[in-house]
Parts: C-alpha cells; structure tokens; sequence
C-alpha cells in the first residue's frame, strides 16, 4: 500500500480491534492506533476507515474520524488557544493544537486571536505545524487557470485595490473593491471565478461568474444567494417583506427591482414557487 501522509485523510484497512481501540494498516509506517472512542460501531477487521493521520504528544502516528478544520497544504482561520515559550498553539479541531513556531509568525501571537496560517509538515521530522507567512508557502510556478475557471479562495488581506486572496491554498489573486457586491471579511473561505490573467502572470479574481459582473449590487447579492441555495429559493412579489429581509436583507421594493433586473437579462426563471438561476455557463 501507498506510504501513509501525516495531515490528511488517509483510507486504512483495519487490522484488529482491542479494548483500546484498532490498529490500523500504515503500510511502511507500522501499524496506527485509532483509540476506541473514535472508533466507529459498525468497524470490522478487514474493512477500510477514512482517517486522519497525525502525531500524538510522543510523536507516534495516531489516527482519528474527526476531521480537522485544515489539511495539510491548506489555509484557515484558526483561533490560538494557548501561548508558551516554543510558539502558540491554534485549536484546529482536535484534542492536540496545532503548534505555529516563533519563527513562523509575523506579529507575536496572542490567545484568544484569530490567525490565518498554513499547514505545513516539517521537512526534517515530517510533524505538522502552521506558519503565518503566508507568501512563503504561495507557488510561483506557471499555473493552469484559465478565465472563467471556478476556483476556492481565501480572503487574505486589504490593499488600496482591495483584497487579497488565496485561490486553491496555492496562488495569489487580487479581487477590487469595485468588484465586491457583499461584505467579505478576513479569513472567509468562498467560491470565485478567474477574471483576467494578465502579462505578468497576477492573476484578477471575481466573485460571479464571467457575464454577471455588470448587474448591479442587489441583483449581485441575490444571484449569491440562489447559488447559496442551489439555485432556487421560495420567495416570490407575494413573500412577505418580513420574509424577505430575513432571508436576504432587503427591502421587498428592492428585491422585486432585483428579480426584474435578473429576469431580464435572462438570469432567473420566475416560477410559480419562487425564483431559479438560468446556469447559462454550464457546459
């Protein structure tokens, strides 16, 4: 079998089940732990489990079902939990915090803070870890996006174009300010689009699909909504304004504006139930 990766999601033939819990088939890494109370009910010898592989406080691989709020090689925002004399440590998820080194952070780490960070394996003892520097971990590599790709972002940080964000926990790309319909904040995971690459390789990033940039910003914020909700929602002119605003933070006056201006150019079906995205960039 395949080596097993520290960091991610690996699937493991289960080799014998104790009180303690199972071992696990690591291949060239030995046999892994999953403690018993992670270990699900229906597990049996011979079948494989979906787990994630990480050190535990000796530096022994161990496994676990629960799945952290970042892999390895991914960005997230992560609150610090603790702060000693070797770094801070950032809750991920699991009963282990993921340590971030002095010497990997940009300002002195306070606990209690968010911080957007990497996850990273150290290339000598192969332990996880988290940097904040970012750029450092960012490819400059040619890359294979093409305009209109539909790609992960990160939001990053603020510039005097507007922000920053990390496409796919690899690449830098630039969304303007002029371009954001919706409020964004620091650390938010969302889908995007590739807009412009241009000659220098920098990558223009854009919140809606290629053809909807030029409706106007309560359309826009409508348009998200339905993708939100898979394309259709169950509101309609006869929903009650209360309804409306609830759901999508508008007046009833505006979201009538906002379907009409949609309708027209062709972007939503109004049905009898509510209104429904025309996808007309699906392939």
């Amino acid at each position: 079998m395949e080596k097993v990766t520290p960091g991610l999601i690996n699937t493991l033939p289960v080799l014998r089940i104790l009180t303690i819990g199972a071992y696990l088939d690591g291949g060239e890494s030995g046999d892994i732990l999953l403690p018993a109370k992670w270990l699900p009910e229906t597990a049996r010898v011979g079948e494989t489990l979906d787990v994630f592989i990480y050190f535990d406080s000796d530096d022994r691989l161990i496994a676990t079902t629960l799945r952290p709020l970042a892999l390895l090689g991914e960005v997230a925002l992560l609150r610090a939990a603790a702060v000693n004399r070797v770094g801070a440590f950032l809750d991920w998820g699991l009963e282990k915090d993921l340590l971030v080194p002095y010497r990997e952070q940009t300002i002195k780490m306070v606990e209690g803070n968010d911080y957007l960070v990497y996850v990273f394996a150290d290339p000598a003892t192969g332990r996880l870890a988290a940097s904040a520097r970012l750029e450092s971990f960012m490819q400059t590599s040619e890359h294979h996006f093409q305009p209109g790709d539909e790609v992960d972002l990160v939001i990053w940080k603020q510039t005097t174009l507007g922000y920053k964000a990390i496409i796919n926990n690899s690449y830098e790309g630039i969304l303007y300010s002029n371009e954001i319909f919706r409020p964004i904040s620091f650390g938010e995971k969302t889908k995007g689009y590739i807009g412009k690459i241009r000659e220098d390789g920098k990558i223009d990033l854009s919140l809606l699909k290629p053809g909807y940039e030029k409706i106007d910003d309560l359309s826009a914020t409508l348009l998200e909504q339905l993708r939100k909700h898979h394309g259709f929602m169950a509101l309609t002119d006869k929903s009650a304004a209360g309804e409306i605003y609830q759901r999508l933070a508008m007046s009833k006056k505006n979201f009538k504006k906002a379907v009409g201006k949609l309708y027209k150019n062709r972007l939503i079906d109004i049905e009898e139930g509510g209104i429904r995205i025309i996808d007309t960039h699906e392939e």
